[in-house]
C-alpha cells in the first residue's frame, strides 16, 4: 500500500502539470468519485488551471484556479496499488478510474488496477496530524510520546502523525534500535528526538530511492528472515493490528537500563 515516500513521488508527478488548462475530465467512475455524481467533478473543473500540489501524509490534494480566482482543491487518493501518470497513453481496459485532459493536449491519469483510489473535491482533512516528515520536535514529542499504545500502533495512528505505513514503520523501529511492543508514553525525550530524526532520514531515503521497498529491512520481512544488521532471526507478531518484524536482539522490548556515573 502507498505510504508517504510513494505519495510524496506522486505529487512530483502532478507538479509536472501544473499550468496546463483542463479541458475535459474523466468522472465516471461513480466508485473511485463518490459521492460525487458523474459529471459532478468535471463540472467544477473544466476550464480551471492546476496551480499547486501538496500532501501531508499518504494524502495529496491539487489548487486549481482560473485568472485571479481561486478554483475548487482536487483530492487524489493512492489506494493501494495505484499511480498518478501525466502524459502516458490511456492504460489497457478501464484501469485510468480518474483523468484529467488539457488544452494542447496531454493528460492526467489515476491508474488504479485495483479501483481502491479516490478523486474527491475539497478532501477533508481535518482529522490528519502533522506531516511525518514535517513534524517538528515539539509536535513529535506531544503527538508520538504519550499513552500505553505500543509504538508502533502510535506511529500508525494518522490521527497523531500522518504517512507512516506499516513498512515504513518496521524500517524505522529497526534503524532506531527500538521495539514495535514498548508502550509510547514509555520513551524518553531524547529517545523521541532520536525516533524523530531516523524517521524523517528512512523517509528522504525511501522518496530517492523509489519507495519503502527500498529499506533495507524490508526485503528480510518474512517467516525465516534475519536481521541485515546482526544476523538474528526475525520476530514476527501482530502489532497494531499489522504484521509486525523486529530483531529480537537489537529491538528489546525494554530498553537497557542508563549506567550511573561514577561517584569518582
Amino acid at each position: 500500500m502507498p505510504e508517504l515516500p510513494e505519495v510524496e513521488r506522486a505529487r512530483q508527478v502532478v507538479e509536472r502539470a501544473l499550468g496546463r488548462t483542463i479541458t475535459a475530465v474523466d468522472d465516471a467512475d461513480g466508485f473511485v468519485c463518490r459521492p460525487h455524481r458523474a459529471g459532478e467533478i468535471a463540472s467544477a473543473l473544466v476550464g480551471r488551471q492546476l496551480t499547486a500540489a501538496h500532501r501531508r501524509g499518504k494524502s495529496m490534494w491539487v489548487e486549481t484556479g482560473g485568472g485571479a480566482e481561486q478554483g475548487p482543491v482536487l483530492g487524489l487518493h493512492l489506494g493501494m496499488a495505484g499511480r498518478i501518470t501525466v502524459d502516458e497513453p490511456p492504460a489497457p481496459g478501464v484501469w485510468d478510474r480518474f483523468a484529467l485532459t488539457f488544452e494542447g493536449g496531454g493528460r492526467l491519469a489515476l491508474r488504479d488496477p485495483r479501483r481502491l483510489g479516490r478523486a474527491v473535491l475539497d478532501p477533508d482533512l481535518d482529522r490528519l496530524g502533522p506531516d511525518a516528515a514535517e513534524a517538528t520536535r515539539e509536535e513529535f514529542r506531544a503527538r508520538v510520546g504519550r499513552g500505553t499504545a505500543p509504538l508502533k500502533a502510535r506511529l500508525l495512528d494518522q490521527t497523531a502523525i500522518a504517512g507512516v505505513g506499516n513498512l515504513l514503520a518496521d524500517q524505522t523501529l529497526w534503524q532506531a534500535g527500538y521495539s514495535p511492543r514498548r508502550p509510547a508514553g514509555g520513551l524518553s525525550v531524547e529517545e523521541l528526538d532520536h525516533l524523530r530524526r531516523v524517521l524523517r532520514a528512512a523517509t528522504r531515503s525511501a522518496i530517492e530511492r523509489g519507495g519503502v521497498h527500498t529499506g533495507e529491512l524490508i526485503e528480510h520481512r518474512r517467516r525465516g528472515g534475519r536481521c541485515p544488521r546482526c544476523g538474528a532471526e526475525l520476530a514476527r507478531a501482530t502489532v497494531g493490528g499489522r504484521t509486525t518484524f523486529w530483531c529480537p536482539q537489537e529491538q528489546p522490548d525494554r530498553p537497557a537500563p542508563r549506567r550511573r556515573a561514577s561517584a569518582g
